[in-house]
């Protein structure tokens, strides 16, 4: 519990560990997710950054606290702190939390080296940051999950919610219990969750991967459908809300998050079904001032052209080009709501974005 009496479950899909080995941020490969629960030790920056490009682990708050423990692994390691910090920024461009995460952890460091002229000393103080931004996110999950559910029950008469998610938004992304994904487990732990949609969300699967292994952990009724089934089951008539993350916010409420998440905003939208994008405030970029500013990453052809399981198995013909976007950008416009852990913006505006991030500051 922190001081507030909100628990604060720390996510599996991280840690920090040193060992006989020495120092390392150990990840729960998500890659290997549902076949294997695989743990990999990263015990210097190169191969952390490897795990971050490969998505082994992944999720916007989860990068920002795995950027932070880059850097203290870097130091610890006695390792060329400023240069370790800018490979892991650079590593995936679109999530915003990533470089936050890396920003806040080096302004520790090199607050403490200037004080102290102590690399041992600027190491402890690096390490203790990214723990403290560890747990502030965990914090930041639980208060989301408390504004969602609050949400939902404004936004949908009575219980019993039937609710559609895209790519993966829990404990694998976050400190915590997760963004969206939080959100949904607060009305299943009320007894409140009849149904949770999860699009399988080509080309990689986090949905069907992911986010039903942990629908099926936490015991909640879940369905999986293929992404371009989300229209029809609108149309049905089968779907009260739509919840889902982001991985950079503009300055004016603009979203950019996984590939598929832009139609399916339009449809809801069509069909008259609440959108919310529930993230932290870290996921905030005021620096960015609509999604047209919002760089997505683009990814590798194979990810398309093969299934995104071992074997690689072609389900293309040898040469074929591939159009991989990593992420889509959703206007504010078809935004009923950003929760976070400051509250909730709606309508989604510069206005309404601005004070909730001042509202933490």
């Amino acid at each position: 519990m922190d001081d507030h009496g909100i628990a604060l479950p720390l996510s599996p899909a991280l840690r920090w560990e040193n060992d006989a080995d020495g120092p390392a941020v150990v990840l729960l490969d998500q890659t290997r997710l549902p076949a294997a629960e695989t743990e990999l030790a990263c015990r210097d920056v190169p191969a952390l950054v490897a795990a971050i490009q490969t998505l082994a682990v992944r999720g916007a708050p989860l990068l920002g606290i795995a950027g932070a423990y880059g850097v203290a692994l870097a130091a610890v390691r006695g390792d060329d702190v400023e240069a370790a910090a800018a490979l892991l920024a650079d590593a995936r461009p679109t999530a915003v939390n990533l470089a936050y995460g890396v920003t806040r952890a080096l302004a520790a460091y090199r607050e403490a080296l200037g004080e102290r002229g102590d690399l041992a000393a600027a190491a402890s103080v690096v390490l203790e940051a990214a723990r403290e931004l560890h747990v502030e996110d965990a914090r930041a999950a639980a208060r989301m999950a408390g504004h969602g559910r609050g949400l939902l029950r404004e936004l949908v008469p009575g219980d019993g919610y039937r609710l559609l998610t895209h790519c993966n938004t829990g404990v694998l992304v976050s400190g915590g219990e997760g963004t969206a994904l939080g959100v949904v487990l607060a009305a299943h732990r009320d007894g409140a969750l009849a149904r949770l949609w999860i699009d399988e969300t080509r080309p990689l699967l986090q949905g069907a991967r992911l986010t039903a292994w942990e629908a099926a952990r936490f015991g909640m009724p879940h369905t999986l459908l293929a992404d371009n089934a989300a229209g029809s089951l609108l149309a049905s008539g089968q779907v009260d809300a739509v919840l889902v993350g982001a991985d950079r916010i503009a300055a004016d409420g603009s979203t950019a998050n996984k590939v598929g998440t832009y139609p399916l905003a339009v449809l809801a939208r069509h069909h008259g079904v609440p959108f919310l994008v529930v993230a932290p405030t870290t996921t905030v970029d005021l620096g960015t001032p609509d999604g047209g500013a919002i760089h997505v990453e683009q990814r590798d052809a194979g990810e398309v052209t093969h299934l995104p399981v071992a074997p690689r198995t072609p389900v293309a013909p040898a040469g074929t080009l591939a159009y991989n976007p990593a992420f889509d950008v959703t206007p504010p416009e078809l935004i009923t709501a950003i929760v976070t852990e400051n509250g909730v913006a709606s309508p989604v505006n510069g206005k309404t974005l601005a004070a909730l991030v001042d509202a933490g500051a």
